[in-house]
């Protein structure tokens, strides 16, 4: 691991890159390499970023929540292979296993019924009552903002407490993790300023992006459904980081984001081998009809899609085949790599336009491995 050459590129995102405000966390063999913080939390400059500031990761959330579900599905005997009816009696697929639910193929991404993030019974309601946006079985496909009512719903039922109180008291408070999935009043003060990412024209005439633009797409209604925090500005309310949203609520440093993949990968003792053999295990891989590109998930997070002869075919989580993660829109990035006992973790405060990890977290991972 070459750390001046992370730092250099750390620091290039400064100088090139437009950042505003960031950290970068790197943990190896349970203890941590590499944090840097440098910047700003608001571009009056007002309040300097430091180790300990905290900022909404949008969905770098979604591997957290999802390592909640697999422990209480461990918990209570079951698997990511039990049907989700045995839990949740109107889920609206009868056959759908917990992992084809927690790998993005039940078809619930887009909602027909107008609701909103902020009321989670009527959400759930629209959820029972949707037919699916394809057939199990059949596709794949990104659910970006259900994905964490899905989760929610089952451990409400499983364990009696929300998603959010579950993390807390079984993950985040053992592991000592600044992160947050429901943010209380008294860490307010720590939380930097979002500002939206600019237009970026190869960016705009992308696939997804074209899809996205397109009303009535299924990529513009799963991006939009449930209703509400659609905008950079609204995340950057007291009502989002209270919001518990287990998709994409989450508010974090990248040192709790780097510890937790620590944990998800045995170097940190958390999880049981099941969990963490499920967090790694491949559930499907292919076209998405959501992300209109192909992707790689297992339950709960992303890994390289693969191509000819196994050959990854991109390296948001470096050149390891065991490596995975998550990311979150605008930049945010975390991954957990077994195979070298590796994790990394980079949130920042001036977003991207994009879905997918950028050129700010891709340099370093690419100086990380290199020798």
């Amino acid at each position: 691991m070459n750390i001046d050459r992370i730092e250099n590129e750390f620091q290039r995102n400064f100088l090139e890159h437009g950042e505003l405000g960031a950290s970068l966390s790197v943990w190896q063999g349970g203890e941590p390499v590499v944090y840097l913080s440098k910047g700003w939390c608001d571009k009056s400059q007002q309040r300097r970023w430091d180790s300990q500031t905290i900022v909404p990761i949008y969905s770098a959330t979604k591997g957290p929540a999802a390592s909640v579900l697999l422990m209480t599905l461990d918990e209570n005997g079951l698997t990511p292979e039990s049907r989700v009816c045995q839990v949740w009696e109107n889920f609206p697929n009868e056959q759908a296993t917990f992992a084809e639910l927690m790998s993005h193929q039940c078809g619930l991404a887009a909602l027909d019924e107008i609701v909103t993030v902020y009321d989670f019974d009527s959400v759930i309601e629209a959820i029972e009552k949707q037919s699916p946006n394809w057939e199990l079985g059949c596709a794949q496909g990104y659910h970006p903002r259900t994905f964490g009512f899905l989760l929610d719903k089952s451990v409400r039922i499983l364990a009696g407490k929300s998603l959010g109180e579950v993390w807390r008291e079984k993950i985040a408070e053992p592991l000592d993790l600044e992160l947050w999935i429901g943010l209380p009043e008294s860490e307010h003060h720590r939380v930097a300023t979002l500002y939206p990412g600019k237009a970026d024209k190869a960016e705009l005439e992308s696939g997804f992006y074209k899809e996205f633009n397109q009303p009535g797409s299924l990529v513009r209604k799963a991006f939009s459904s449930p209703k509400g925090l659609h905008g950079v500005h609204e995340m950057n309310t007291p009502k989002a980081w209270e919001s518990a949203l287990p998709a994409m609520g989450g508010v974090a440093t990248a040192h709790a984001l780097a510890k937790f993949y620590q944990a998800c990968i045995g170097q940190i003792e958390c999880f049981s081998d099941d969990v963490r053999e499920w967090m790694q295990t491949s559930q499907i891989m292919g076209d998405d009809l959501v992300l209109c590109t192909p992707t790689h998930f297992t339950c709960g997070f992303q890994k390289d899609p693969l191509g000819g002869n196994s050959q990854k075919m991109r390296h948001h989580y470096g050149p390891s085949l065991s490596a995975f993660g998550h990311p979150g829109a605008g930049g945010s990035h975390a991954f957990g790599d077994p195979e070298n006992g590796i994790s990394f973790a980079y949130t920042m405060n001036q977003m991207d336009l994009a879905v997918l990890p950028g050129a700010k977290s891709l340099n370093m991972i690419h100086s990380l491995y290199s020798s």
